[in-house]
């Protein structure tokens, strides 16, 4: 094989360290420097290719030092024909009613420099006034927040605390979801809506590997 190969006809020119971090990027959700600390530090080391090569894809790489958190969006370009590589996963209103409840909790945690866990009876319990809002029967309601929650593990904003299987990890990434702003818009509308004031909002969307 050719000096610098790493497997018989490889044409590329990165290291593989530098690979396995597009690999990441690529199949997602997020690259987290607490999770995967030697990919963290290749992705530093080779930020301006990484970018180059995410670029060639119409995808834009998102990335948070202070957070350690990395992951790619679609980029805008609405003069072009661009390729969607990426899709745009829904939520329902319980799932965006879940995020920002675990935002806050996410806030709340780093304001007293505690990690973010959170239970899964103490998700349903906080979602409980919103119940009314989806007009199911409480056996209903607590299976939509459970699919929630199975949603949010895919994407790895919730992240399953080793040795327990109702507890949980609120990813750092949520933080570059909502904006401030954000958060204190969707909080008053939702809390209208808790009590009856308003119509449910249009579904929200993350951006998604497109796998399908």
């Amino acid at each position: 094989m050719p000096a610098g190969a790493l497997f018989v006809n490889d044409s590329g020119e990165l290291p593989l360290d530098t690979r396995r971090v597009l690999v990441q990027l690529l199949s997602g959700p997020a690259l987290e420097g607490r999770r995967h600390s030697a990919l963290w530090t290749a992705l530093l080391r080779d930020e301006a290719v990484i970018r180059r090569r995410l670029s060639e894809l119409f995808l834009d790489l998102v990335l948070d030092r202070d957070l350690q958190v990395a992951f790619t969006s679609q980029v805008s370009a609405e003069e072009l024909d661009v390729p969607i590589l990426l899709r745009r996963a829904q939520l329902t209103f319980i799932d965006s009613v879940l995020l920002l409840f675990l935002r806050q909790r996410l806030t709340q945690a780093d304001a007293h420099g505690e990690r973010a866990v959170v239970a899964r009876d103490d998700m349903l319990e906080n979602l409980l006034p919103y119940e009314r809002s989806t007009s199911t029967d409480r056996a209903g309601f607590t299976k939509r927040v459970n699919a929630s929650i199975e949603k949010l593990k895919k994407h790895n904003i919730l992240q399953k605390l080793r040795g327990s299987e109702d507890r949980f990890e609120i990813s750092p990434t949520l933080k570059l979801l909502f904006s401030a702003e954000e958060i204190i818009t969707l909080t008053t509308l939702y809390q209208r809506m808790a009590a009856g004031d308003a119509t449910a909002p249009g579904q929200q969307a993350i951006d998604d590997e497109d796998q399908e």
